[in-house]
């Protein structure tokens, strides 16, 4: 059963969600998207969830020499990563943070931002069973991603397709959503950032986790707030339990914020440190023998 601070914490999520669409009425704010931030148009067909969804592609600084390949990061919330014209309340600064690790680490890879459907939203992240909050399409929507979206990416950009090279990251909604990829496709994804994760939608996550280990190489991010609740600090403490009870605590990292809310500065600050983790960065030496 869903505790009480969970249902709380639930319907001011929900409250968030209804108000979102709202924000578009506000006075327009300037793009900010990088110059190698790709708007597609028009949205691409997503033949499981019934309706299309636009997608965001940023490349990195060198793509455009060379041929060589890159890993693929793919996030939910498009609107909310690159621009902040589009975002809810800001975005998080994803193609800032891609040319920082490139520049920085040496780290070159694609985002893939898949668009969500406003009103939508809370519909077609959800892929478990929710009576409340019906229909719920989250199933169909990462099973477009992976049928869908990932070969039209792959078909088209210079990408490393196999699961060792290809992450799945979201926040709140999407944390749940990109919790549920990597269980439901281990074979695609190799990595998950879970950020903020709405485990208050179902205790189905976690029946998934305990039935079946992800397989060797698997490698999950999971972040939390500690101003989004106890329980829910709790509940990513409880899950990290689970996959380290499979993997071994080499696979799962837990990163509890003190003082983190539950909004995209949080996720924005967050993100460069999983994208490390995540992919196993490390500090490459300095012209002098050093390290940065």
């Amino acid at each position: 059963m869903v505790g009480r601070g969970m249902r709380v914490y639930g319907l001011l999520l929900l409250s968030w969600l209804v108000l979102m669409p709202a924000a578009s009425a506000e006075e327009p704010r300037p793009h900010t998207a990088g110059p190698t931030v790709r708007v597609y148009t028009p949205p691409l067909r997503m033949p499981a969830l019934g309706y299309p969804r636009r997608l965001r592609v940023y490349l990195p600084p060198g793509y455009g020499e060379g041929d060589a390949r890159h890993p693929v990061l793919y996030m939910f919330d498009g609107q909310n990563l690159f621009d902040d014209a589009t975002s809810y309340v800001g975005e998080w600064g994803v193609d800032e943070a891609m040319d920082a690790l490139a520049r920085e680490d040496g780290f070159e890879a694609i985002v893939v931002g898949v668009d969500h459907g406003g009103e939508a939203r809370i519909h077609e992240l959800i892929p478990y069973w929710n009576l409340r909050f019906l229909p719920n399409d989250g199933a169909g929507f990462v099973e477009d991603l992976v049928h869908a979206v990932k070969p039209f990416v792959d078909a088209n950009y210079r990408t490393l397709p196999g699961r060792e090279h290809t992450a799945i990251i979201g926040s709140s909604l999407g944390g749940l959503s990109a919790d549920y990829a990597i269980h439901r496709y281990p074979q695609i994804f190799a990595k998950a950032g879970v950020f903020s994760p709405s485990y208050w939608v179902s205790d189905e996550p976690f029946g998934s986790a305990r039935r079946a280990a992800l397989p060797d190489g698997s490698r999950v991010y999971l972040f939390m707030g500690g101003k989004e609740g106890v329980e829910s600090v709790e509940k990513v403490e409880e899950m990290a339990a689970i996959l380290r009870s499979h993997t071994g605590a080499e696979g799962v990292a837990v990163s509890v914020v003190a003082d983190a809310e539950h909004n995209e500065a949080a996720w924005r600050s967050e993100f460069p440190r999983a994208v490390r983790w995540l992919f196993d960065l490390q500090p490459r030496p300095d012209a002098d023998g050093g390290t940065r």
